[in-house]
């Protein structure tokens, strides 16, 4: 007899914002003042204790190079919140912070990048962010990781971007990989200007970021705190293919997921057959290992000659088309919240209170 399913139901907020960045740090703020994101947040903290510390010049100095912006996004939550600067680099930073294991696994096509992320419920917030910078910066569409940060995404330049985690032993002073990723999506337009960025700023610990933009060419990079090398491939689950020696001890899970990927690739003809591969829960890359920091919660896609993209929640879902052209163009989403189930009694941080 199998065991008992508990299917939960979950949701992510749609937040579309148009404005500079001091504007979208304040109101994401006021959003998570009523939220229970920061009062599990402050729990878990007593639990974990930061690995890091925060030296406030420094990170203004490091973020004073790459992205200026998000200085004026960390002072508009300092003034929604009431809180010292240095908190705010604790919690929104995305310089210098750990991170636990996780999954995740990406395929691409020529004009679609899909990526499952797999990872632990206690950490999603459930935010999908369309943030559309009146100061510097590209527009951008993707859930968002650690408020601040995007996990996944695509820019309004076509510029489509997904990360895997690949380990985090000697971890080296740096932006974490949710951080990376929102820095490269707002500042790159192209495939080889994300890379340049890549091989340029500090990295926390070791991520795989696969690239796709509107010319079609899929780059995989694999960065370390020691080394960045790039390679072409149009898969990429957990393990470096070019920096062996940074890769962890346990591979089995992700060459597993990796193999039945390649397997199935010849019966993926086109970019609804890839989001099939990934988010259907028999198909052998979909993962339920939400107690190992491992379980799939949302499957996303990304369209960057087509500005459009997919996300479903849970698996075995039809997804949701979002035109991100249209909402350039001025067109807001008339959706406020995405809906869906996963297999787990795990609490989501955004919907429960006391979840450490």
């Amino acid at each position: 007899m199998g065991g008992i399913v508990v299917m939960q139901e979950i949701y992510s907020d749609v937040i579309q914002f148009r404005g500079n960045h001091y504007e979208f740090g304040k109101k994401q703020g006021i959003l998570l003042k009523d939220s229970f994101i920061l009062d599990n947040r402050k729990k878990q903290w007593k639990v974990r204790r930061p690995r890091f510390t925060i030296d406030e010049q420094e990170t203004k100095d490091i973020f004073m190079q790459f992205a200026p912006q998000m200085w004026d996004e960390f002072q508009g939550f300092q003034d929604a919140l009431g809180w010292t600067m240095t908190k705010v680099l604790q919690e929104f930073g995305g310089y210098r912070l750990e991170y636990n294991k996780s999954g995740c696994s990406i395929f691409t096509g020529s004009d679609y990048l899909v990526r499952n992320y797999d990872y632990q419920p206690k950490t999603y917030e459930g935010r999908y962010t369309l943030f559309q910078p009146t100061d510097k910066g590209y527009a951008v569409i993707g859930p968002s990781q650690r408020i601040t940060g995007r996990m996944d995404g695509m820019n309004e330049k076509g510029l489509a971007m997904g990360y895997n985690f690949m380990h985090r032993r000697k971890p080296g002073d740096g932006f974490v990989c949710n951080m990376i990723g929102r820095l490269i999506l707002e500042n790159c337009a192209s495939t080889e200007e994300a890379i340049n960025m890549l091989k340029e700023i500090p990295h926390r610990h070791s991520f795989s970021y696969v690239l796709l933009d509107e010319k079609g060419e899929t780059f995989i990079v694999e960065t370390s705190p020691r080394k960045v090398e790039v390679r072409n491939e149009n898969m990429c689950t957990n393990h470096f293919e070019i920096l062996k020696d940074e890769n962890r001890y346990h591979l089995d899970d992700s060459k597993q997921r990796l193999q039945v990927m390649k397997e199935q690739e010849h019966y993926v003809s086109d970019a609804y057959q890839a989001f099939r591969m990934l988010n259907d829960e028999d198909k052998g890359v979909f993962s339920k290992q939400y107690k190992n920091w491992a379980g799939t919660i949302h499957t996303a896609a990304y369209f960057p000659r087509e500005k459009k993209a997919w996300f479903a929640l849970g698996g075995n879902r039809e997804p949701y088309t979002f035109d991100f052209a249209n909402w350039l163009n001025g067109k807001d989403l008339n959706i406020e919240q995405l809906f869906g189930e996963v297999d787990t009694d795990i609490p989501f941080v955004h919907m429960k209170e006391n979840v450490r």
